[in-house]
């Protein structure tokens, strides 16, 4: 089978009877674009090149080809290419179509992941420093509050509607993975500033979190999609308001989620909640934020035994 035949097929496994997300089938299609890509360069032959011809030399050295074309490539982003090119060899062997075993393709070791939280302190300052007597301030506040108190994805946030949260309630349905959903929970004073905001506002348009810094008059005038903000617009809007707040950590927005579960874990949160709160996959994620706990527990430890 021809090597374009059967990325087609892999395509229509993922999306038909695996049920992947299209953001997924996007980005397992890109990768394998890629893949084909240097097969053309590299052998000239991509019209009759067939899955049998895929072995460990060329495996490799599309591995070597992602580091020449794409200097700053990260080790993370180079596992993520060669995850997809297992997936599709795993594909392969289900279907008895013979090619290269997908245990031949190793990962490269990757440093232990760190992440940057913000402590109490810190936290205190931040949300102090947006001025809420106008209508900008009060929304960023509001999301900061909102990403901090329920551990958000930003895209998660960035595709709020009004009419997906129940401020009575203190609580939304969050659409997660395509389509599987999950109960996320506001505090009080989220709930508030969230509710400060949209007492602000006087459109009618859709999206919980909007732009105010457009050109036109009248914002109702706008669609939905033209005035949502962007995943780049919160992380920017987080870090205006951190060198506010002098603090001088490199953050981004996604570190009010740290912060979020670096919270939990040090006032002995359960480590399985936290994942059911994160909404993570698999428990080895959560435990990425156990460096915090590891102080606490050194504290008791030292407390009974001097």
């Amino acid at each position: 089978m021809l090597l374009k035949e059967a990325h087609l097929k892999f395509l229509n496994y993922l999306e038909v009877i695996k049920n992947k997300s299209p953001k997924t089938v996007e980005q397992y299609d890109r990768h394998l674009r890629k893949f084909s890509e240097y097969i053309d360069e590299k052998f000239k032959n991509l019209d009759t090149f067939e899955i049998e011809d895929i072995n460990l030399d060329n495996t490799e050295w599309f591995r070597s080809y992602l580091y020449e074309k794409r200097r700053t490539i990260s080790i993370k982003t180079a596992n993520a290419y060669m995850i997809t090119i297992r997936s599709f060899l795993k594909f392969l062997e289900k279907k008895w179509f013979k090619s290269l075993s997908a245990t031949a393709i190793d990962l490269i070791k990757a440093e232990d992941r760190h992440v940057e939280f913000l402590n109490p302190e810190e936290l205190e300052r931040l949300f102090s420093s947006p001025n809420i007597s106008t209508i900008i301030w009060t929304r960023d506040l509001a999301i900061m509050e909102c990403i901090y108190s329920t551990g958000l994805r930003i895209s998660e946030l960035t595709n709020l509607n009004i009419s997906d949260i129940n401020l009575n309630r203190r609580e939304f349905a969050v659409r997660w993975k395509w389509r599987k959903v999950r109960v996320v929970y506001l505090t009080k004073n989220a709930a508030k500033l969230i509710w400060n905001y949209l007492e602000k506002r006087t459109d009618s348009l859709s999206p919980l979190f909007i732009r105010h810094n457009t050109k036109k008059d009248d914002i109702s005038s706008l669609d939905n999609e033209s005035v949502r903000l962007t995943r780049f617009f919160i992380t920017n809007m987080v870090k205006k308001y951190a060198l506010k707040a002098y603090i001088l950590k490199d953050i981004s927005a996604h570190t009010l989620r740290h912060s979020f579960a670096t919270t939990l874990l040090s006032n002995w949160a359960d480590l399985r909640a936290i994942q059911e709160m994160l909404w993570h996959a698999s428990i080895t994620t959560t435990q990425v934020y156990t460096h915090v706990t590891n102080k606490k527990l050194k504290d008791v430890h030292s407390k009974f035994f001097k």
